[in-house]
């Protein structure tokens, strides 16, 4: 039987903050209560509300709300790798990889959102 840990959304969100979690140790220590603490707590946020999201499955609005729950928090992590660039903690090469990873996460929950029936059928197929 599959769990949420065989959730595309789920491996996608963990190996970024796993990333974002290793390019932050670089940032200055004057940053470790606020920009790299928001970026680590927003970046995990994306990971924990899909495993939120799973529990709730069968519930379609609440399924939806913590996808939607998600999908905040990626785009708040957006924003900090914004800051990251502009403040020169991040080149734009690192800036950009994780940006696509971040854009392709958003893509997923998009489509989660918009499909809640499917994650159900995909998990029936899979056992």
């Amino acid at each position: 039987m599959g769990t949420y840990k065989d959730l595309l959304l789920y491996k996608k969100s963990f190996a970024l903050a796993m990333e974002i979690f290793v390019v932050t140790k670089q940032f200055p220590k004057e940053e470790m209560y606020s920009l790299t603490d928001q970026i680590r707590r927003s970046s995990r946020s994306v990971n924990i509300c899909t495993v939120e999201a799973y529990r709730k499955r069968r519930y379609p609005n609440h399924f939806i709300s913590k996808l939607t729950d998600a999908d905040m928090e990626n785009s708040e992590t957006q924003g900090w790798l914004e800051f990251s660039l502009a403040c020169n903690y991040i080149t734009k090469e690192i800036y950009d990889k994780l940006l696509i990873q971040s854009d392709e996460i958003g893509r997923i929950v998009y489509y989660m959102i918009n499909n809640p029936d499917k994650l159900e059928s995909e998990n029936k197929d899979a056992n």
